[in-house]
């Protein structure tokens, strides 16, 4: 039996906003159900950046994303972030297929807040605003637009050339410069940067404001005031991961916050165990850490589509 080979381009030809939530939804629901295992990702620090290891298992598939985040990397030519998935038959334990997943993390990630901003976002959010304006404010933008039609987005960066290059890869859409405080003073926030101390301040966020918190994905990084977290109602991905890794790790570090205060997971919400927002006014915050189980749920569906079109490249890893 072959095992399939896609590279970077043969995913980016594969990978649809709107299939990438339909699969990244029902592995979440899988997971919560019982269906999915996932242990806590797996961190390699090294000089200049860090390797994360994430393996899980869903109906179907099970494998492990090893991926890298090196900030330095625009300087190089490179992107901060890539990866390589393996998927698996957790029957035989067989290589499916090895992939680039490059992308597949950056539309997963855009994928999980826009699922997240459908239960905990004010339904008629009519403005949406991203700190950062790098490749993941782009499937940010790209997968909020599958739920929301917005008026006007706000795309904020410390580089004006990257906020310039993200206004043009979405052409058609109202997104424009903004500094820092206005694209904060949205109906819905993404913050994905790689910040380690807080760049947004609780005076400057409206009543009723979500916020997507996606750069917080490792210990000692966060972007928001602890006093916002303080204040909203914060829904996690994983709740091992968050406390160790996510926004609200240093917050818990610090003594100004505890686990006990979060109000549940992303699962929950999806499978109905627990409610979205309470009232308009109320501000939320969903903190994004990344879960293996998007991976492996959006590879699989990838792995399956690259065989019925005939995408890929296939060699045989093991020799019968």
């Amino acid at each position: 039996m072959p095992t399939l080979i896609l590279t970077r381009r043969d995913t980016l030809t594969l990978l649809n906003m709107k299939d990438v939530i339909g699969a990244v939804e029902q592995g979440f629901r899988d997971w919560t159900q019982g269906s999915g295992v996932m242990p806590p990702k797996a961190y390699l620090q090294v000089k200049d950046g860090d390797f994360r290891a994430m393996p899980a298992s869903l109906p179907g598939a099970a494998g492990i994303k090893w991926v890298n985040v090196h900030p330095g990397n625009p300087a190089k030519g490179l992107p901060t972030v890539m990866a390589v998935l393996i998927c698996n038959d957790p029957a035989t334990g067989y290589p499916l297929a090895i992939m680039d997943a490059t992308d597949i993390t950056a539309f997963r990630t855009g994928a999980t807040s826009a699922i997240a901003s459908r239960f905990l976002a004010r339904k008629n959010s009519k403005t949406l605003g991203v700190v950062g304006a790098g490749r993941q404010a782009y499937t940010q933008i790209l997968a909020l637009l599958e739920y929301f039609s917005f008026q006007k987005i706000k795309a904020y960066d410390i580089s004006p050339k990257v906020t310039e290059h993200l206004i043009k890869s979405l052409p058609g859409q109202p997104v424009a410069a903004s500094s820092l405080i206005d694209a904060v003073q949205s109906d819905i926030v993404c913050t994905v940067t790689p910040a380690r101390q807080p760049i947004v301040k609780q005076e400057w966020i409206l009543p009723g404001t979500h916020i997507n918190a996606v750069g917080a994905d490792a210990e000692g990084k966060e972007e928001l005031d602890p006093t916002i977290v303080k204040m909203a109602r914060v829904v996690v991905d994983d709740i091992r991961q968050s406390i160790k890794a996510g926004e609200i790790n240093v917050p818990i570090s610090k003594g100004l916050y505890s686990q006990h205060e979060v109000y549940g997971t992303l699962g929950e919400l999806i499978t109905n165990q627990k409610k979205g927002r309470a009232n308009d006014n109320e501000v939320t915050i969903f903190d994004s850490t990344g879960v293996a189980i998007e991976d492996i749920a959006v590879a699989h569906m990838l792995y399956l589509n690259a065989k019925e079109k005939g995408i890929g490249l296939t060699v045989n890893l093991v020799d019968a």
